[in-house]
């Protein structure tokens, strides 16, 4: 079953988001925490969005998201921060079912795109992300200001 998440999900987000960075090999990574999860799904304007994945009442997957805005198309999108799914839930089709979700979503509200970024050595991310028909971007470079670089840049 795939369900929108609410505050009172932080704790299964939070357990997916640890068993996401430590499947990228970020197992150290993390900072959420199940209380700014759950505060920031309980905001007036919360900053994300998650689908949950559940079988037999356990989570086992999510996808956490957001918009964003397209000038040159003009209107919104979305943009899938993470997608994981339990190893023990792969190939059931928990993976397919929440991105059908999310891009029934996108369509619903009238959105012109779906976009995500996969890391380079992750395969069967990216070959299962091709099944489904998504276009990679070869052409653009993602760059990241965090941390000491946003600090820097920020106090100039």
């Amino acid at each position: 079953m795939i369900r929108a998440a609410g505050p009172d999900d932080a704790a299964a987000i939070h357990e997916l988001v640890v068993a996401l960075a430590t499947y990228e090999r970020e197992p150290d990574a993390v900072r959420a925490t199940p209380e700014s999860l759950r505060a920031q799904r309980a905001a007036e304007h919360p900053p994300f969005e998650c689908l949950l994945a559940e079988e037999d009442g356990r989570a086992v997957g999510f996808a956490l998201f957001f918009p964003t805005f397209s000038t040159w198309e003009g209107r919104p999108g979305l943009y899938l921060e993470d997608l994981f799914v339990r190893e023990e839930a792969r190939g059931s089709g928990v993976g397919r079912a929440l991105l059908v979700a999310l891009a029934r979503l996108a369509v619903e509200r009238g959105y012109g795109r779906l976009e995500l970024a996969a890391l380079d050595w992750n395969t069967p991310a990216i070959g299962f992300y091709e099944r489904l028909g998504a276009k990679a971007m070869d052409e653009w470079t993602v760059f990241r200001f965090a941390g000491e670089s946003l600090e820097r840049l920020a106090s100039e």
